[in-house]
C-alpha cells in the first residue's frame, strides 16, 4: 500500500546569487506540489543557474524526480529515455475525469467480490506488448494544443494509440474496493489509462487513487532524497546530496583517453583509438557504432561518444570542465 506523503512548504525563497552547480540529484518528490514548483525549490536551495527534471510527475504523485543541475543537463535525453517502475493504488467501482483521485466522478458501480488469484489473472494479461490510447487530460498535443485544454472545454478528440510495453505486474495488496500493484514499464505508459483498463479487466471502472516511482532505468528508490532533507542541510551542505554529473549513463561503455586525446576530444575533435589506451583494451571490436562514457587517464568525465567501426572516436557531446 502506497503511503501519502505531506507536501514540504515550499517556502518563499530569499534572494541569494546563483552559481554554476553540476550533478545529478535523485529526489523522492512529495505529494501535492507539481514537479515544476518543486524544481524550482531545489534550484533555490543549493544556488544553481541551471536546473531542469528528468521525467514529469502529476501533483498526486511522489517519488523519483531526477534533478539535473549544470553540465548534467547535457544527459538528461540518453540518461532518462528509459523504463519506469511504480506502486499504484487503483480504486475499483469509481470513473473520474481525469482517470485519477482529482477528477470528478462520472461513473459508479458496485465492486465484484475478486478473489487474488482472480486479481492475479487480470494483471497478468496485461504483459508484453500492447497499445493504449493516451488520455484526455494529458501534455500531449493535437493540432498544436495540449489534450487538457480540449478536454477542460468538453471536448474529445481522437488521439493515435501508442505502442507500449508492461513488463512486469504484480499484485501486492488486495483490500476492496483498492488493489495495490507495482509495474515495469516503458517510457510514455499512462498508468492512470492502464488503472481504468484493469477495472474494465475485472469489470466495473476505476481510477487511480496514488502513485509512487520507484525506479527510472537504473535509478533505484534506494538512492533517493527527501525534500525535507535537502531543507534542513546548511547551506554548504546541500550539494552533498548530487550524484556526479554521469550518473544517468554511468553503466554504459567506457573509453579511456591519454593526455593528447584528451585535448583533441575536448575540442569536439574525432579520436583514433589505438589497440591499448593506457595499458587497457580497448573494446573497439566488440562495442562499434556505439554510444560510450569517455574519461581521462585520472577518472575524470569528459563527456560522451560514438566509436565507429574503424576505432574512431567521434565526440557526441562534451563537457565544460572550466564552468
Amino acid at each position: 500500500m502506497i503511503v501519502d506523503e505531506t507536501s514540504s512548504s515550499l517556502r518563499a525563497p530569499e534572494r541569494r546569487v546563483a552559481i554554476q552547480v553540476d550533478g545529478v540529484l535523485l529526489l523522492d518528490k512529495p505529494v501535492g506540489p507539481s514537479s515544476t514548483k518543486v524544481l524550482g525549490h531545489v534550484k533555490h536551495l543549493l544556488g544553481a543557474k541551471k536546473a531542469g527534471h528528468g521525467g514529469t510527475l502529476d501533483p498526486m504523485a511522489s517519488g523519483l524526480l531526477p534533478i539535473l543541475f549544470g553540465e548534467a543537463t547535457k544527459y538528461a535525453a540518453q540518461g532518462l529515455d528509459a523504463d519506469k517502475t511504480y506502486l499504484a493504488d487503483i480504486a475499483l467501482g469509481i470513473k473520474t475525469t481525469t482517470g485519477d483521485r482529482e477528477g470528478e466522478v462520472i461513473a459508479q458501480a458496485e465492486v465484484p467480490a475478486l478473489a487474488e488469484a482472480r486479481v492475479s489473472a487480470a494483471l497478468k494479461s496485461f504483459l508484453g506488448p500492447r497499445q493504449q490510447i493516451p488520455p484526455m487530460y494529458s501534455a500531449l498535443k493535437k493540432e498544436g494544443r495540449a489534450l487538457y485544454d480540449y478536454a477542460r472545454d468538453g471536448q474529445v478528440v481522437d488521439r493515435e494509440p501508442r505502442a507500449i510495453v508492461i513488463h512486469e505486474i504484480e499484485l501486492i495488496r488486495l483490500a476492496l474496493p483498492v488493489i495495490s500493484i507495482r509495474v515495469a514499464c516503458s517510457k510514455g505508459t499512462y498508468i492512470r489509462t492502464l488503472a481504468e483498463e484493469i477495472g474494465a479487466a475485472l469489470g466495473c471502472p476505476a481510477h487511480l487513487q496514488a502513485l509512487r516511482r520507484i525506479g527510472v532505468g537504473s535509478l533505484q528508490s534506494q538512492d533517493m532524497v527527501a525534500l525535507e532533507g535537502i531543507e534542513h542541510a546548511p547551506q554548504h551542505e546541500r550539494r552533498g546530496f548530487l550524484k556526479p554529473v554521469d550518473w544517468l549513463i554511468r553503466d554504459w561503455p567506457q573509453t579511456v583517453l591519454d593526455d593528447a586525446q584528451e585535448r583533441r576530444f575536448l575540442h569536439g575533435q574525432s579520436v583514433v583509438l589505438s589497440a591499448k589506451v593506457s595499458g587497457k583494451v580497448s573494446d573497439t571490436n566488440q562495442l562499434s557504432d556505439t554510444l560510450h562514457r569517455v574519461c581521462s587517464l585520472s577518472g575524470g568525465f569528459l563527456g560522451t561518444g560514438r566509436l565507429d567501426g574503424q576505432g574512431v572516436l567521434h565526440p557526441e557531446r562534451v563537457r565544460v570542465l572550466n564552468s
